[in-house]
């Protein structure tokens, strides 16, 4: 099955808008590319490199991860059922992990 993604948090909207026009077209591309996949073909792409953030924790105590989104941006996810909630971008791989 494959996942659907929730786009509607404040937050990951802000620094998507905020965005280069080529560089959200590029997320865009991403998104799509996620769309179409199962959940475990997302885990297991080199390309998108999901990896959980051991430091910290998501709303309701969930465990929250980090996907590459683009090159230069990672986005902050979690996961509820089928869905896939973004919750934030950030601009290198580091401040995904300190934010």
């Amino acid at each position: 099955m494959s996942v659907r993604l929730d786009l509607n948090n404040e937050v990951f909207q802000e620094h998507w808008l905020s965005l280069e026009k080529q560089q959200q077209l590029d997320v865009l591309r991403t998104l799509k590319k996620i769309r179409q996949m199962t959940r475990q073909q997302i885990y297991s792409d080199q390309g998108l490199r999901w990896e959980k953030i051991l430091s910290k924790k998501g709303p309701g105590g969930r465990d929250i991860f980090t996907i590459r989104v683009t090159k230069e941006h990672r986005a902050i996810v979690y996961r509820r059922e089928e869905w896939m909630i973004f919750l934030s971008l950030h601009p290198n791989h580091d401040s995904a992990y300190t934010r």
